[in-house]
């Protein structure tokens, strides 16, 4: 196990590394000038060239890139070209928001998708195995926007049980806080909560098939047993492939949700900073869910090894 982890730790430096020089590349060579962006429709040739100058974009690629480079090994992601602030300050400061949609989300998707997959498939072809299908074929097909407008309009405009929009800190309590996130979590989740019931209904389906679990009924196991003991924990490899496909793509989600709804998340940076061409904190963000995405899936990796143990590395 120590030998696979230092294995995956050398890849995922050598993923970084390939992921920076995409990024840096992709940003500097992408149309449009930052200097006159940020120069203005007045400005003169001589304007544009002094604040390219003093932002270092005269500089060979080359140089820019190692510059640029070194400070992102020391947490250094740059300045700001708009607002001047250093970008690290920048991105803590939408974090909460982010990061508490994101774990409130991924809660609901897995506690509901995962119920409702076991259930689908215990009463596979019935009742309950059709509604939660037609659910589930519903949830991939209404995009996510949708969702967030119609629950909007029914649980806020409608009914006046949920605030419309922003966000509370949780410093300032948790009920205000949760109050303002069952909306945007709701609506992030249900496309998460369809394919997560998909995958873990396919799954179960296949365990309950074999030999063993028609063993264990005719020993008199409970379905309860045989449902969460036995066959959930032998589905588990594929459903926890599916959970962390559904972390990692979150922050796309997050996006539109955080615009619908108008949370002062990372996501909201993002789009602003993209209009603006504000390359430092695209290029932070960018290197930061990189490192997300290739954190998620070692973790998945290794937690193959906690459900089925058969799986040595």
């Amino acid at each position: 196990m120590a030998a696979y982890i230092i294995h995956r730790l050398i890849w995922t430096a050598i993923v970084m590394v390939m992921v920076g020089i995409f990024v840096f590349l992709l940003l500097r060579l992408a149309p449009g000038d930052p200097a006159a962006i940020l120069a203005g429709d007045s400005a003169t040739p001589q304007m544009i060239d002094g604040i390219r100058e003093k932002l270092g974009f005269n500089d060979p690629l080359p140089v820019q890139f190692v510059h640029w480079a070194l400070g992102t090994l020391r947490g250094d992601f740059g300045m700001s070209i708009f607002t001047g602030r250093p970008v690290i300050e920048l991105i803590s400061q939408r974090l909460e928001p982010t990061i508490s949609l994101t774990i409130l989300t991924m809660i609901v998707s897995v506690t509901i998708g995962v119920s409702f997959g076991v259930f689908a498939a215990w009463q596979s072809g019935g009742l309950i195995d059709r509604v939660l299908s037609a659910f589930a074929t519903l949830g991939f097909s209404v995009p996510v926007f949708v969702v967030g407008y119609f629950l909007i309009y029914l649980f806020a405009i409608k009914s006046h049980w949920l605030p419309v929009q922003g966000y509370q800190s949780v410093g300032q309590g948790i009920g205000p806080w949760l109050l303002r996130l069952i909306l945007p979590s709701l609506t992030l989740s249900l496309s998460y909560i369809a394919f997560i019931a998909r995958i873990t209904r396919a799954s179960m389906l296949e365990v309950l098939s074999e030999d063993y679990m028609r063993t264990a009924a005719a020993k008199g196991a409970s379905p309860y047993s045989m449902l969460f003991h036995h066959a959930l924990k032998n589905a588990g490899v594929p459903i926890l492939t599916v959970i962390g496909i559904s972390f990692t793509s979150l922050i796309g989600g997050v996006v539109i949700t955080e615009t619908v709804f108008n949370i002062p998340g990372v996501g909201r940076l993002v789009v602003d900073a993209i209009n603006n061409r504000d390359y430092p904190i695209i290029q932070g963000m960018l290197i930061l869910i990189s490192g997300l995405y290739v954190v998620v899936n070692l973790a998945v990796d290794l937690a193959y090894t906690l459900v089925d143990p058969r799986i040595r590395y």
